[in-house]
């Protein structure tokens, strides 16, 4: 990164013209060109790839022997204007970690930003840390404090939105238990319908939707006459035309009045897909979108309806590819990353462990890369002998493969580095999920979007929801 592409970038906001926001999209697209071998490489390789090594030598001598805190302090934490350096940095590492943070997407609302050092947990926690004093006991039910937060703040904004467009009508799509849906319709009164691919998941929704309004009757004493949500077992088809796109359950949307379309997390290609359906169909008036699951999104390299780019501008800027370890990079939460490191958590040892079983799985196996060990529960307390036995078994290899103590002590030694090395390619990971929202906002620029940090993200790390309503008729 030059000098002059660091001093030219600019503090951004949600309401960047269309030319502010191609130029950024541009930015971000050299950015990350040039630092793509840190968002491409797998941390499970840094031994058996060497991956230390390719950092230049002068960011090497200064980051070896960083501190967790201090990794925190200084690459990571964007708000902290206390750094004390142990050394002198060079340029080019200052230039990086100030450019990545620069072109990022801010992850909260401006009045409660501040150093991720001090996460803030939301006030409606703070009388009980499971329980959100500002949503209703029955919509709490089955509820994890994290959707609690989410299902109230995205309905609050869902409702703004319909009295915005004059529509009583929201369709609710990827509703899994319904959690978002019955807060709209019980707690907002707001008539909707929920779409969920699983027919398992619309059969609770609908078991949780009469436990709910059993317990209106019995604290009212009466029968209670409120809107009933509709659950449709269905899909929406990114292929088809807005009059086909959706499956023989879903047809009355056809006919229906406008209404606002709602996707809270939609995996993969469905946020892509719903943004579309906003486009392309005349009854949808607003929609809000969070996305989530990056790396499942396809590409135009390998499909032919795809998730991303989105919009003509990005698909036509050079090196505007995101590889599927970029993508997949996109969704680890940062301010969790942070939290670990200023407690000095022995989860952090479990990139280090992960990295040295996969040296040990090449050598018995070459041919077997990047195998799928999915998470050892409680390895930070294991030892690597340990983890190692369970690891090998997940694969094939025999559990008790001898384990060279020597090479393994040898690795220990380096959980620093492969911290660091991780906390790099961390810093991208903001930047990439930047390009992704940046390259669906250009391509509803024209419909009156908005890009709002609405969750908190040290509760929700895909904090980001897309808002956009069509002009008046």
């Amino acid at each position: 990164m030059s000098k002059e592409q660091l001093e030219n970038v600019e503090v951004f906001t949600s309401s960047f013209s269309s030319e502010q926001q191609k130029e950024l999209a541009n930015r971000l697209i050299t950015f990350l060109s040039q630092y793509s071998h840190l968002s491409d490489s797998f941390i499970i390789e840094f031994f058996s790839e060497n991956l230390w090594d390719t950092l230049p030598k002068t960011w090497q001598a200064v980051l070896q022997d960083l501190s967790f805190p201090q990794i925190a302090d200084l690459l990571l934490d964007a708000a902290n204007n206390n750094r004390r350096y142990p050394s002198v940095w060079p340029l080019s590492l200052l230039a990086f970690r100030a450019t990545a943070h620069a072109l990022t997407f801010p992850r909260e609302p401006r009045c409660d930003r501040g150093s991720v050092a001090e996460p803030k947990k939301p006030d409606e926690f703070l009388e009980n840390h499971s329980q959100s004093s500002l949503l209703g006991h029955i919509f709490r039910k089955h509820v994890k404090p994290k959707k609690q937060h989410e299902i109230r703040k995205l309905g609050m904004l869902v409702k703004q939105l319909c009295e915005q467009t004059g529509c009583r009508r929201v369709v609710d799509v990827g509703s899994g238990q319904g959690h978002l849906t019955r807060f709209l319709s019980f707690g907002l009164r707001l008539s909707v319908t929920a779409i969920e691919a699983d027919p398992t998941l619309v059969a609770m929704a609908s078991r949780f939707d009469g436990e709910l309004l059993w317990v209106l009757e019995k604290e009212k004493h009466k029968k209670v006459a409120l809107p009933i949500p509709r659950h449709v077992a269905g899909w929406v088809n990114p292929k088809e035309s807005w009059e086909e796109g959706v499956s023989p359950d879903e047809s009355h949307l056809q006919r229906s009045n406008d209404f606002v379309l709602t996707g809270l997390h939609a995996c993969g290609d469905l946020s892509a897909t719903l943004l579309r359906l906003f486009v392309s169909c005349p009854h949808v008036r607003g929609i809000t979108s969070v996305a989530c699951c990056y790396m499942k999104i396809t590409t135009k390299e390998s499909h032919e309806s795809f998730g991303y780019p989105m919009s003509s501008w990005v698909r036509g800027l050079s090196g505007h590819q995101l590889s599927y370890k970029a993508r997949e990079g996109a969704c680890h939460a940062l301010e969790d990353y942070v939290r670990r490191l200023r407690e000095e958590s022995e989860l952090l040892r479990s990139h280090c462990y992960r990295a040295m079983l996969e040296t040990f799985i090449r050598d018995t196996r070459p041919d077997l890369h990047r195998a799928g060990i999915q998470t050892i529960k409680k390895s930070h307390l294991l030892s690597f002998t340990e983890y190692a036995c369970l690891g090998l078994a997940r694969v094939g290899l025999p559990p008790d493969l001898p384990l060279d103590p020597e090479r393994v002590a040898a690795m220990l030694k380096h959980q620093n580095k492969v911290v660091v090395y991780f906390s790099l390619s961390l810093l991208l990971a903001p930047v990439v999920e930047t390009l992704v929202l940046l390259d669906r906002i250009i391509y509803l620029q024209e419909n009156g979007d908005r890009l709002v940090p609405l969750f908190n993200p040290n509760f929700s790390p895909r904090n980001f929801v897309l808002v956009a309503l069509k002009p008046s008729r």
